[in-house]
């Protein structure tokens, strides 16, 4: 089930909150039964368009609308009157017309006004107008086919006219000047714990800083206002860029050719077993259909291999966390004849760099398979390591990850996918071509925010990204060294040590005094602090991952909230606080909450909303709502979708 659905819920003193439902994570609860594997959600794009949707209300998205329908009306009226063919009856913003052996040379003249139309064959030119669109395009157009345009025509909108009301929630009809909207956007920011806050140390969704000198690019208009399918002659700049940043990516993971096209990693796992599916049919081997995927693995990669038409077996793994090599090798023999792929992460899901990556590539190949590996963790290669040297067939890279670009269940990702020379052929295709191994509408996918990764890239050069990757590995052991006493850390590697990442065990906190993971991701947030990635991969711990954007000061603010946790839970277990009211229990706490006049519990105010001291006066993040109804809001969905009887009649 793609996206995000949202569910309205209560919090823990009756008022309204919102939390993101349960099926939103579906890839990874029902994994090869998944209905999609789609990870990332384009959040960053629907709130861009929500914010235009609030600032116009529906009066004014209305009134964009009649006025570029008229536009529209108006050159269809005209053309109509001239003798050019229009098709169609219903018009809203597009007009396509006919022009028998002359698309290509009124597009020309158009071009020359300073206009882009789009051709469609040699026969056919599709015109689409916006709310940029003036009366001066209009005419020019007009002149393009010896057209008059008409000062009016009536409007020809498609289907019946709405007879209900849209977007009459409150929102969308207070905010009609500047000053209203920079406030209420300014509300919104006060309620996130973002990264301009505190470190969001989400193990495996690596949120590291965006820096500003990498974000500016996207919001100049030679880039954000190229159309994907703009004629080559005007994305020369695009082609330069992209033909660089490839190039990068390639040197940098070790493979022999890279598509932008995948708009997210689950869209480049797709991709890529795509790739391997087509390059087994080419040699006559459309039999191997058998995608070996461990039981550790990211729910994205069996829900991508069921898409791909692939057969899930599932490997076990070891104590350790490692890929149990043995049932690898009974697998990989029992299924020798069918072998398509194995999907591999490295560093492991567990944050351990398995030392035996290379027997294990080795021995698919013996069997005919591919190796896949998901880049998920390529932040901890990069510069130290190339998946192409480890002998992996084919990686996506997490663009929206380890090369900076936002991520953390916003999106928009970025998912290229890196190939072996062999399977270079079966990269992902342009849709305009027609070709059938595209995988987004686009040619280069989410591109116009490909400057942020080219910028990093450039900025850091090989030595900055090579330090990166250190600093990133060296945070995680040091959080890992200074929580040991308190958390068990879950998996290391033989030297003791972690990857990018480090699992904590808190489930001790639950046995010595009935502490659950949720409390403690609960109170982080009166630390101020986002919680780590909870109960993923193993139910009831903490994968914590610092990245290289924290500095030594963070990580021990961190490390100091988690260590003043552990003594909390030490209260609830010597007995001086109940287990039934307590700071963790009660978490988080909200101003309404500490500024009551009654305050009846076993702890004081400053202990709940203070509880790091006088270093949390400076900056207190307070949350808008206290402990959320999980349960209430799964079963409460809210949908502004007309029910399915509604579509049907």
């Amino acid at each position: 089930m793609p996206g995000r659905l949202v569910g309205q819920s209560t919090d823990a003193h009756g008022r309204p909150g919102y939390r993101l439902a349960l099926q939103t994570r579906e890839q990874h609860i029902r994994r090869d039964k998944a209905t999609s594997n789609i990870c990332t959600a384009q959040a960053l794009l629907a709130n861009m368009a929500v914010a235009y949707a609030i600032w116009h209300g529906p009066e004014g998205l209305q009134a964009i609308a009649r006025r570029v329908n008229g536009l529209a009306a108006r050159l269809a009226t005209g053309l109509s009157a001239a003798g050019v063919e229009i098709a169609g009856t219903a018009i809203f913003d597009t007009v396509t017309v006919t022009v028998i052996g002359k698309a290509r040379d009124i597009a020309e003249k158009a071009e020359k006004a300073g206009l882009l139309l789009r051709v469609i064959d040699a026969d056919r030119i599709g015109i689409t107008f916006d709310e940029t669109s003036n009366e001066a395009d209009l005419q020019t157009i007009g002149g393009l086919f010896g057209a008059s345009i008409p000062d009016d025509a009536s409007a020809t909108l498609p289907g019946k006219a709405r007879d209900k009301g849209f977007l009459t929630q409150p929102v969308f009809h207070e905010n009609r000047s500047e000053t209203e909207m920079m406030r209420f956007l300014r509300r919104l920011a006060d309620k996130d714990l973002a990264l301009d806050r505190a470190m969001i140390p989400l193990g495996s969704c690596t949120m590291k800083l965006n820096a500003a000198a990498e974000m500016m690019p996207v919001s100049w208009p030679n880039v954000g206002n190229l159309h994907p399918f703009a004629p080559e002659a005007h994305a020369q700049g695009y082609r330069a860029m992209i033909d660089e940043l490839e190039g990068w990516l390639a040197e940098i993971t070790g493979f022999a050719a890279v598509s932008l096209q995948p708009n997210a990693g689950s869209q480049g796992e797709y991709a890529g077993l795509l790739a391997i599916r087509r390059y087994h049919r080419e040699r006559g081997d459309a039999g191997r259909t058998v995608c070996l995927i461990p039981s550790s693995a990211h729910g994205t990669n069996p829900a991508s291999a069921a898409m791909a038409g692939m057969d899930v077996v599932v490997v076990k793994c070891t104590e350790d966390g490692d890929i149990d090599v043995d049932d690898l090798k009974a697998k990989a023999a029992q299924f020798s004849d069918r072998l398509a792929a194995l999907m591999i992460t490295y560093p492991s899901t567990h944050g351990v760099f398995e030392e035996g990556v290379r027997d294990i590539c080795a021995l698919v190949h013996e069997h005919g398979g591919q190796v896949y590996l998901d880049g998920a963790n390529l932040n901890a290669m990069v510069g130290l390591a190339r998946p192409g040297d480890l002998g992996a067939d084919v990686c996506h890279m997490n663009l929206h990850k380890t090369f900076c670009i936002p991520h953390g269940g916003g999106g928009p990702g970025i998912g290229p996918i890196g190939v072996a020379a062999h399977l270079a052929p079966f990269l992902p295709g342009h849709v305009a071509g027609g070709t059938e191994q595209a995988v987004a509408a686009a040619p280069f996918g989410s591109a116009s925010i490909l400057p942020i990764t080219w910028m990093y890239i450039r900025m850091m050069g090989a030595s900055g990204l090579k330090r990166a990757t250190e600093t990133a590995i060296l945070s995680a052991n040091y959080v890992a060294e200074r929580l040991k006493a308190h958390y068990p850390v879950l998996y290391k590697g033989r030297n003791g040590r972690v990857a990018h990442e480090c699992i904590l065990d808190t489930r001790v906190l639950k046995d010595s005094a009935g502490v659950t993971v949720e409390d403690i991701a609960k109170r982080l947030i009166d630390y101020g602090f986002h919680a780590p990635t909870m109960s993923w991969p193993v139910a009831g711990t903490l994968m914590v991952e610092p990245t290289e954007s924290e500095p030594k000061r963070e990580l021990d603010r961190f490390c100091d909230a988690m260590i003043g946790i552990a003594s909390e839970a030490g209260k609830i277990a010597d007995g001086s606080w109940p287990k039934d009211d307590n700071p963790l229990v009660n978490a988080p706490h909200t101003a309404a909450e500490a500024m009551a006049d009654e305050w009846a519990h076993a702890y004081s105010r400053s202990v709940a909303t203070f509880p790091a001291g006088e270093a949390d006066f400076a900056a207190k993040y307070w949350p808008p709502v206290s402990r959320i109804d999980n349960v209430g809001g799964d079963r409460n969905l809210v949908c502004a979708c007309p029910p399915v009887e509604a579509l049907a009649s």
